[in-house]
C-alpha cells in the first residue's frame, strides 16, 4: 500500500510554499507549476511572498494559487520578517517549503522558533549551498530536496547532510507548451539564445567571446541575450567593443519564451555554477539543441553529440567551437533537438516531476503522523 493510502485524507495537508518574490525566475516558475500540479485532494498549496517582484503574479492568480504578501520592498527588510514571524505563530500549517536563498535562511531560523511541524528546505542552483549557508543551517530543516545528483554529492561531501535527510527530484517542464515550432525555422540568420540572468554565476562575459570567434566563421550569425540583473551594463558594454554591429540583440526578460525558441537554432548557457537550469529543459522541449558548460546537473540533461556540446566553463574557445559544430550544420542540430525532446518527454516532464514530489512530502507528512 503506497504512504498516499496511509496517511488519512480527512483534509488535505496544508503546504505553504516561501519564496522571496515572483519575479522571472527559473525556480519561481517551478514552484507556482508545483503549486498547482500537485493533488488539489491531498495538497492545499499557499505561496507566501517577503519582497516585491510580481512578474508571475498573473499566473499565479490564473491558476488560482493563493498569495500572501509579506513585504513590498525590493530586497527583504525587517518589517517582512516580522510579518513572517506572526504568520508562522498563527497558521496552522503541516508543512513549510522553502524557495530561494533568502527563504532558506529566514523561514529555517524563524520557522523552528514558531514551532512549525514540518520545515523542507529547497537546494536548487550551483551556488545555493553556500549561499544558504548549509553546511550550518541543514539541521534547521527537517528534510533537503535538491535538484540534481551533482548538488546532492556537494551536500553531502561539503556539507556534511546526511544523504537520508536528502531527496533528489529533477526540474520538470511541460513538454505540451514548449512544442516545437510547426516549421522548421529557415537555417539564417543562426540565432544562438541565451535566457539568463546578468549575474557573475552566468558567465555572460565567456559567452560573449565565445561568440565573438564563432561569428568569424558565421558572419549571419546573432547573438539573443534575454534577462536583466546587475551586469547588464557590463555584459552589453562588452558586446558593443568585441561584436559586430548588428549581430547581437539584448531583450527584456519575458513570461512567454517560446516565440524566442522558435526562432532559435540552439540555445546557449556559459554558467560557472548550475543545478538544474529550467532554460535547458525548456529549450529541449521545443527542440533546440544546446551549447552550454560542463558545470553542476548540466551534464545530466545534455548528452554530447546527442543533444548538444558541452565546453569547460570559463573557456571561451571551447564553447566557442561548440558554436560552431551547431551553427555549421543546422539539420544536424534540428536532428539533436528531436532527440533533446525526447529526453524531456522520457525524463524531465512537469508529470514526472510532481509525481516525485508527491511521493516525498506524503511520506514526510506520514514520519510526522500528518
Amino acid at each position: 500500500m503506497g504512504l498516499a493510502c496511509l496517511r488519512p485524507l480527512s483534509r488535505p495537508a496544508r503546504l505553504v510554499f516561501l519564496l522571496q518574490d515572483l519575479k522571472f525566475g527559473g525556480t519561481q516558475r517551478q514552484a507556482l507549476e508545483l503549486a498547482r500540479l500537485l493533488d488539489p485532494a491531498r495538497f492545499q498549496v499557499e505561496v507566501w511572498l517577503l519582497a516585491g517582484g510580481e512578474d508571475l503574479a498573473p499566473e499565479a492568480r490564473r491558476h488560482g494559487l493563493p498569495v500572501v504578501q509579506l513585504g513590498r520592498q525590493e530586497q527583504v527588510g525587517p518589517r517582512a520578517l516580522l510579518h513572517l514571524w506572526r504568520y508562522l505563530r498563527r497558521a496552522d500549517l503541516d508543512l513549510l517549503m522553502l524557495f530561494t536563498v533568502v527563504p532558506n535562511i529566514w523561514g529555517r531560523v524563524l520557522g523552528r522558533l514558531a514551532r512549525a511541524p514540518l520545515i523542507v528546505g529547497n537546494c536548487r542552483g550551483g551556488g545555493a549551498p553556500r549561499r544558504q549557508h548549509e553546511r550550518w543551517l541543514w539541521p534547521l530543516a527537517d528534510h533537503l530536496i535538491c535538484n540534481s545528483a551533482a548538488l546532492q554529492r556537494v551536500l553531502i561531501r561539503g556539507c556534511r547532510v546526511p544523504g537520508n535527510r536528502i531527496t533528489t527530484i529533477p526540474n520538470g517542464v511541460d513538454p505540451d507548451y514548449f512544442r516545437p515550432a510547426p516549421k522548421a525555422p529557415p537555417p539564417y540568420p543562426a540565432v544562438v539564445l541565451c535566457v539568463a540572468r546578468m549575474a557573475p554565476d552566468k558567465d555572460h562575459e565567456t559567452l560573449v567571446r565565445a561568440f565573438g570567434l564563432a561569428v568569424r566563421e558565421r558572419p549571419e550569425a546573432e547573438l539573443w541575450l534575454v534577462g536583466d540583473g546587475p551586469l547588464l551594463p557590463r555584459v552589453r558594454q562588452l558586446a558593443e567593443a568585441l561584436l559586430p554591429p548588428g549581430s547581437f540583440r539584448f531583450i527584456q526578460p519575458q513570461a512567454d519564451l517560446r516565440p524566442l525558441f522558435r526562432q532559435a537554432g540552439l540555445l546557449a548557457l556559459s554558467s560557472r555554477t548550475e543545478a538544474m537550469p529550467n532554460v535547458i529543459l525548456e529549450a529541449m522541449a521545443a527542440g533546440l539543441p544546446v551549447a552550454a558548460t560542463a558545470v553542476g546537473g548540466v551534464p545530466e540533461m545534455v548528452s554530447p553529440a546527442r543533444t548538444g556540446w558541452l565546453a569547460p566553463p570559463g573557456d571561451p574557445p571551447a564553447l566557442a567551437a561548440c558554436l560552431s559544430r551547431l551553427l555549421a550544420d543546422p539539420e544536424k542540430g534540428r536532428a539533436w533537438g528531436r532527440a533533446g525532446r525526447e529526453r524531456v518527454l522520457q525524463d524531465f516532464s512537469l508529470k514526472a516531476m510532481t509525481g516525485r514530489y508527491e511521493a516525498a512530502l506524503d511520506r514526510l507528512l506520514a514520519q510526522v503522523g500528518r
